[in-house]
């Protein structure tokens, strides 16, 4: 039985080309992503998976794992993290290879991931089968919403709301009264945590709507109904309240929609498929298609492959875009009396005087505090250099998306074109602190389509031999892709802020409340942001540990964490800002600007400014 049960892994060529597949950081491991499940078309049979997939970003190596204990192959299923670490799985839809079948799963499964052993969870009174839901976590619980279910009369989109108490092992369907908000039914939204609750944002649906069938014979208007398509911009806050802690263990938590406003600089025209991934307060957003139906037998389609990050809490939309790397300037000064240096040396006697206050140890005590901290500055391994590219990656939709280390993943995706569909095999990384490139992390030519193609002006036939124009910059022969129009970056000239905007239609901050917090510069990262400004935080939290402030109650490391904490959370939230200056100020041919405050007194600074 032991050995029935065994879990194997071992290295292997990255994966197949695959669409609807699911991608994760491990919750365990800062250095890994897990990849699930997916399907592949190749216009004649279809294909799903159930592979497990380990990428180990140091070593730039592949691992599957094979266990005989784990869901069947699958795509469109969902995927989220818990508070505990664990990840779990629920539904997705199969199809036999010639789609002769077609079904929904309903199973619920547990992935620990640090031993890739898989569970399945039967609970009582779960959700019903579905595809294309989202799944998040609040606290103890893991949130599931929307989907689909395709049946053989009709697609049913789905707009109930299910918790799952991991704690108690207990699925919850709260029943909100009929009067109440709640968003439509929609599939392919996205869902993302929130220190509340959690944050839903687009979708995708068909709606019933009626249309023009001709006229009778007596010379009326006939009218027919049909399914339009519905692409959502909507952003809605579910509010999560917790039961009382004297509460039975089968008390079910407190839940409320709540409709937001329509987020500034929304990308326009709506797209469907742009997949989007929590980082840091932001979702990234990537790609996306844009359908006009021109009429009842075709379809015109926009694809994009603009990178986008949506603020949540200011809801507003904007654009990143790529920049090459900046020459480092030579700088010859000590670095005792550099800006580092004195950030440096201000760092340890604020930590001293924090020791000092705590009244925790000795002068040794708070010496060796200090070198743990100064261990903790080391610098990470050096990752694998890959192939680097300074446009994005070909447009898109329903790429799977992972953030790890502040580093964007990009995995596959699908392209249409004509009757022909393009499902990509390959993956990409962004750093999205740097935006200093597209890191390809491996990339494989298109399988041949063997489908019909009535395009063929625009794709060829499948016994072309491959011209010098499917031939691509390193020589390799493969299925090429057509270009779209005539940009090889779709041009994203919605965003930006319209002149007449009111503001109050809009949730912003309140830009009157002066932020004495120390704030980011132009080309400063956050390493360089934390040294400058560290002394300032731990002054924040050393006057509330003065002022007798019940939550700083810490050691020096732990306090030091803090004021890390408290530095990049300001980083990330000022870096699309920020990262605009810098576009400014490189257009201008300002290089860096230092402050004068940070400069030696006695350094002359008259000359220096001239």
């Amino acid at each position: 039985q032991a050995q029935f049960l065994k879990i194997t892994e071992s290295q292997c060529e990255p994966p197949s080309a695959r669409a609807s597949a699911t991608l994760i950081g491990s919750p365990s491991n800062s250095r890994e992503i897990l990849l699930f499940g997916g399907e592949y078309f190749n216009g004649v049979l279809a294909t799903f998976y159930n592979d497990l997939f380990i990428y180990l970003i140091d070593k730039d190596e592949w691992r599957r794992v094979t266990s005989p204990n784990s869901p069947l192959p699958r795509s469109g299923h969902a995927w989220t993290r818990s508070i505990a670490g664990d990840i779990y799985l629920f539904g997705g839809e199969f199809s036999s290879p010639k789609q002769g079948t077609f079904y929904h799963y309903n199973d619920f499964w547990k992935l620990d991931p640090s031993s890739r052993e898989w569970t399945r969870i039967d609970t009582k009174k779960g959700p019903p089968a579905r595809s294309g839901h989202r799944m998040t976590f609040f606290k103890g619980y893991i949130v599931l919403f929307g989907g689909f279910q395709d049946t053989s009369q009709q697609t049913k989109y789905l707009q109930d709301l299910w918790l799952y108490d991991i704690h108690n092992y207990t699925w919850y369907n709260p029943v909100l009264p009929p009067a109440t908000q709640k968003p439509d039914p929609r599939s392919s939204f996205s869902l993302h945590p929130h220190d509340a609750g959690a944050i839903l944002y687009g979708g995708y649906s068909r709606v019933k709507a009626t249309a023009s069938a001709g006229k009778t014979k007596g010379g009326g208007q006939a009218l027919r109904s049909v399914l339009k398509p519905v692409v959502y911009q909507d952003t809605w806050f579910l509010r999560i309240a917790q039961p009382a802690s004297d509460s039975p263990a089968n008390v079910p938590p407190t839940v409320r929609w709540e409709r937001r406003k329509k987020p500034v600089n929304s990308p326009n025209p709506s797209r469907a498929g742009a997949t989007q991934v929590y980082h840091k307060g932001r979702g990234i957003a990537f790609g996306g298609v844009h359908d006009v139906e021109e009429s009842e037998e075709g379809m015109e389609s926009e694809f994009f492959d603009n990178l986008l990050a949506w603020n949540i809490e200011r809801n507003r939309f904007f654009q990143l875009t790529l920049r090459r790397p900046r020459a480092a300037a030579k700088r010859q000064v000590d670095e005792r009396n550099s800006k580092k240096g004195r950030g440096k040396l201000d760092e340890e006697e604020l930590l001293r005087n924090l020791a000092a206050l705590e009244a925790k140890g000795t002068l040794e005590a708070v010496d060796t505090a200090m070198d743990q901290v100064h261990d903790d500055l080391d610098v990470a391994p050096a990752k694998p250099v890959k192939p680097t590219v300074f446009t994005m990656p070909h447009p898109r939709f329903n790429a799977a998306l992972a953030v790890l280390d502040d580093v964007l993943y990009i995995f596959g995706g699908t392209f249409e074109h004509g009757d022909r569909e393009y499902t990509f095999d390959e993956m990409w990384a962004i750093d999205l602190g740097k935006l200093d490139g597209v890191q390809e992390i491996y990339r494989r030519e298109l399988d041949d389509w063997e489908g019909s193609e009535h395009d063929s002006s625009a794709t060829g036939t499948e016994d072309d031999e491959p011209s010098e124009d499917d031939v691509d910059e390193e020589g390799n022969a493969g299925v090429p892709l057509p270009m779209i129009g005539s940009q090889a970056q779709p041009e994203m000239k919605d965003i930006v802020m319209p002149e007449n905007l009111d503001v109050a239609d809009v949730d912003m901050p309140d830009m009157n409340i002066a932020d004495t917090r120390p704030h980011p510069r132009p080309f400063e990262n956050l390493r360089d942001f934390f040294v400058r400004t560290s002394p300032a935080w731990q002054d924040i939290l050393l006057e509330k540990l003065r002022s007798g402030d019940p939550s700083i109650n810490q050691s020096v490391k732990e306090l030091r964490k803090s004021a890390f904490d408290q530095a990049e959370t300001m980083w990330w939230d000022c870096r699309e800002e920020i990262t605009a200056l810098e576009d400014e100020q490189e257009a201008a041919g300002i290089g860096d600007i230092v402050s004068i405050t940070d400069r030696n007194h006695d350094a002359g600074a008259v000359g220096r400014r001239r």
